[in-house]
C-alpha cells in the first residue's frame, strides 16, 4: 500500500468530479450504491440535484424579471461556491473510507492531507470501530454546515450581496426555497428551508431530511427516482412525471460554464469549546406531499414576475 499513491488517486478523482453539479450529483449516489452504510452520500445526492434545479431556475423567463442580471449570477455563484466547498472536503473522506475498506484498516489518518476538520477524523474512526450508521451520518451533516459557515454564509462577497439583500429575505419569510425529493409517481415530498444562515437551523434542517428520505416507507420511491433519472440539474428530471411541464429550463451544462475556484488552504471549523451539543440531539419530520404547496408559491411569484416584466418594459 503506497499512501502518496491513494493521496494522489483521490486527489485526481475530487478534482475530476468536482467540475459542475451534475458531476457531483452522480458521484455522491455511485458512492452511496456501492456502501448503503454511509447514508449521508444519498443524502448529499439528493440535496445537490435541488441545487441544480436551483440554479437553472434562474434562466428561466420568471427569473430573469425579477433578478437583475448580477443578482441572478451572484445567486448561482452562491450555490455553486457552497456544492464545490462541500463535495472538496467530503469526496476524499468518502474515497478515504472506500481505501479503508479495500485496505481492511483504517486510513483516516490521511484525511488531514486534505484538510478535513479533526471532528470528521474522529468521526470516522469511531464509525470503523462501532458501525454507527446514524451517528456518522448526523456528523456529516454537523460537519458540512458549519464547513461553510465561514467560508460562505460570512463571507463578506456572499453576506452582503446575497445574504443581506432583498430578494434572498423575501425567499426566506415566504419560505419559497425547498429541497425536493421526487417519486416516479409525481408525488414530491420535502422540506421548505428557513433560516439559512444559522447553522443549527441548516444541521437541524439536514436530520429532519434524512428522516424523510430514509424513512422506511418511503426510501424505496426516492431510490428507484434517484436510480432512474439520469440529472441534467432542471426540474425536467421530476415534472416528467407531473400531469403538466411547469418550469422549463436548459440543461445546466449547456447554460453554465465550469467555475474555477480558489482552493486556499482552509481552517479547521472544530473547536470543542465552541461545538453545540445540540447539534447531535435527533431530528425528525414526516414525510408529506408538499408539491401543491411548493407550486402555489411558485404561480405566485410567475404572476409576480409578470407584472416585473411589465413595469420594466413600460
Amino acid at each position: 500500500m503506497n499512501y502518496h499513491e491513494i493521496i494522489t488517486d483521490i486527489k485526481e478523482q475530487t478534482d475530476k468530479k468536482n467540475i459542475n453539479n451534475v458531476e457531483r450529483t452522480k458521484a455522491y449516489l455511485k458512492f452511496y450504491l456501492n456502501n448503503r452504510e454511509i447514508k449521508w452520500s444519498f443524502l448529499a445526492s439528493m440535496v445537490s440535484r435541488n441545487a441544480g434545479w436551483n440554479m437553472t431556475d434562474l434562466k428561466t423567463d420568471t427569473y430573469k424579471n425579477l433578478l437583475s442580471a448580477r443578482m441572478s449570477r451572484h445567486l448561482f455563484i452562491t450555490y455553486e461556491r457552497a456544492n464545490w466547498f462541500i463535495f472538496s472536503d467530503a469526496y476524499p473522506q468518502l474515497l478515504i473510507y472506500h481505501y479503508s475498506s479495500r485496505y481492511k484498516q483504517p486510513l483516516f489518518h490521511l484525511l488531514r492531507y486534505f484538510y478535513v476538520s479533526t471532528f470528521m477524523i474522529d468521526e470516522w474512526m469511531h464509525f470503523w470501530l462501532h458501525k454507527n450508521e446514524k451517528r456518522l451520518l448526523y456528523a456529516q451533516i454537523i460537519n458540512e454546515q458549519n464547513l461553510i459557515q465561514k467560508p460562505v454564509i460570512e463571507e463578506p462577497f456572499f453576506k452582503w450581496k446575497i445574504f443581506y439583500n432583498v430578494p434572498y429575505f423575501l425567499q426566506d419569510k415566504i419560505h419559497l426555497n425547498a429541497v425536493l425529493f421526487p417519486s416516479l409517481s409525481g408525488i414530491l415530498y420535502g422540506l421548505a428551508i428557513k433560516k439559512f444562515t444559522n447553522v443549527t437551523e441548516r444541521i437541524k434542517t439536514g436530520k429532519k431530511l434524512a428522516s424523510i428520505l430514509f424513512h422506511n416507507d418511503f426510501y424505496e420511491q426516492f431510490l428507484q427516482f434517484a436510480e432512474e433519472v439520469e440529472p441534467d440539474g432542471t426540474r425536467g428530471e421530476y415534472e416528467q412525471f407531473l400531469d403538466k411541464r411547469y418550469i422549463s429550463a436548459e440543461a445546466l451544462e449547456d447554460v453554465y460554464p465550469e467555475i474555477k475556484h480558489d482552493n486556499r488552504k482552509r481552517v479547521d471549523w472544530y473547536d470543542p469549546g465552541l461545538f453545540q451539543e445540540e447539534w447531535w440531539h435527533e431530528a425528525h419530520s414526516e414525510p408529506v406531499s408538499i408539491g401543491d404547496r411548493f407550486y402555489k408559491k411558485r404561480k405566485a411569484l410567475e404572476k409576480l414576475s409578470i407584472i416585473a416584466g411589465k413595469f420594466r418594459n413600460g
